[in-house]
């Protein structure tokens, strides 16, 4: 069995990405019960409404799921880690801050730890402060991101060299090419956040998914560069705003209330373009339907399957030297 889906009880090595305040317990359950691991975002949600996700999930399945925790955007890291324990949620993955004040305390809950990191130096202090898995998110990835804007495709490989536990790959995963691909680097499994919003089961904006399938190869930008806060998103109306803000001097402040998690909602959720964003990663010029969770996560199986029986079949043939 593949590590990944050991430590994580799953059968399928493929994770959910957390999603922030749109994240719901009708599509996590759905990722869970495929055989992959669905996970529950925080946010900056307040530990009730955590809760009250929490337990409309494990009415939905009874398979293992997760909780990520963004440390340095959710107000109330501890409660909601308190939650984790006391419901018995069989993972949590902890983003955007240092999770080593954290992990101990899973731990000795028997709750699996999973550490979303950018960098070799990140992903070894991850490791020494007890994490079961490394999740390696590179640039290319939808949502917040680190500044060091790495790209998966380097990320990986360098975190397998410098790791023992387990490695996710995160960010421009979105078919069983891209999940072999990750396996051929060297990671033990995918972390997907774009691909899962265009299903069946995702409770968003119809237009979000629209603006999804129309999306190219150059459909997504980043903003918050200039302030050191990087996101990736779709383009639209409002993030053009943004950006135009930004070349005007827009200060962190500024940017961090014109992203906030309301803003989100108003586009993800209400399908308002004009005054809300998108996020999305670079695969969005990938997607081009919106099959039911079950099917996604089965065909990427099985082109994960067929790609890798193509490149076993692959011989690099030399001519000996005359």
């Amino acid at each position: 069995m593949n590590k990944l889906c050991k430590i994580l009880n799953i059968e399928v090595p493929i994770i959910q990405g957390g999603m922030g305040n749109i994240s719901n317990a009708q599509l996590t359950a759905a990722i869970s019960e495929a055989g992959a691991l669905g996970t529950i975002g925080a946010g900056t949600r307040s530990p009730d409404e955590v809760e009250r996700i929490i337990l409309e999930t494990k009415e939905r399945t009874v398979r293992p799921f997760a909780v990520n925790i963004a440390l340095s955007v959710s107000g109330h890291a501890k409660e909601i880690a308190g939650l984790i324990v006391k419901h018995k949620v069989h993972a949590v993955s902890l983003s955007a801050g240092n999770p080593a004040p954290f992990t101990p305390y899973f731990k000795e809950n028997g709750v699996k730890v999973l550490a979303v990191t950018a960098s070799v130096k990140q992903a070894r202090k991850a490791e020494a402060g007890g994490a079961d898995v490394v999740i390696g998110e590179g640039y290319e990835a939808a949502g917040l991101n680190s500044p060091l804007e790495t790209t998966t495709l380097t990320l990986i490989p360098q975190l397998v060299d410098a790791v023992q536990i387990p490695v996710v790959a995160a960010g421009g995963i979105g078919d069983g090419r891209a999940l072999a691909a990750m396996l051929a680097l060297g990671a033990e499994g995918v972390q997907m956040g774009t691909r899962f919003i265009a299903t069946k089961e995702a409770p968003f904006s119809p237009l979000y998914k629209e603006r999804l399938l129309e999306a190219d190869d150059a459909g997504t930008m980043i903003i918050g560069r200039s302030v050191g806060r990087v996101r990736r998103v779709l383009k639209n109306s409002y993030t053009g705003l943004i950006i135009e803000r930004e070349r005007e001097g827009m200060t962190l402040e500024e940017y961090n209330k014109q992203t906030n998690e309301d803003f989100h909602i108003a586009g993800a959720i209400h399908g308002n373009e004009q005054k809300g964003y998108w996020n999305s990663g670079q695969i969005a010029g990938l997607i081009k339907e919106v099959p039911s969770v079950k099917d996604l996560i089965l065909g990427m199986k099985e082109e994960m399957e067929r790609t890798i029986g193509r490149l076993g079949a692959y011989r690099v043939e030399s001519k000996s030297a005359e």
